[in-house]
C-alpha cells in the first residue's frame, strides 16, 4: 500500500472508499484525521473492503475508482 500511494502522488485519504459500509461502520470520517498516515496505511491494508476500487497499478501509475476521461490514457 506504501508505494501505491507514493507511486499515485495522492494523499492516503483519497484511497479510502469513503461511500463504503465498512468505511461509515467504523466511523472512520471522524477518526481519520487523528489517525497518523502509518495507522491509515495499515487499516487500508487489514480490510480490502476500505479501499476505493476499481484499483489499477501498473508499477508506474495508481488509477483509484472509475473515472471514465481517465481510464483511456
Amino acid at each position: 500500500m506504501t508505494q501505491w500511494i507514493r507511486i499515485s502522488g495522492k494523499s492516503v485519504k483519497k484511497f479510502f472508499n469513503t461511500s463504503g459500509m465498512k468505511y461509515r461502520e467504523l466511523g472512520l470520517k471522524d477518526k481519520l484525521p487523528q489517525m497518523s498516515e502509518e495507522e491509515q496505511i495499515e487499516l487500508l491494508a487489514s480490510d480490502g473492503m476500505l479501499v476505493k476500487r476499481p484499483l489499477l497499478i501498473d508499477g508506474e501509475m495508481v488509477l483509484m475508482g472509475f473515472k471514465e476521461a481517465e481510464w483511456p490514457e
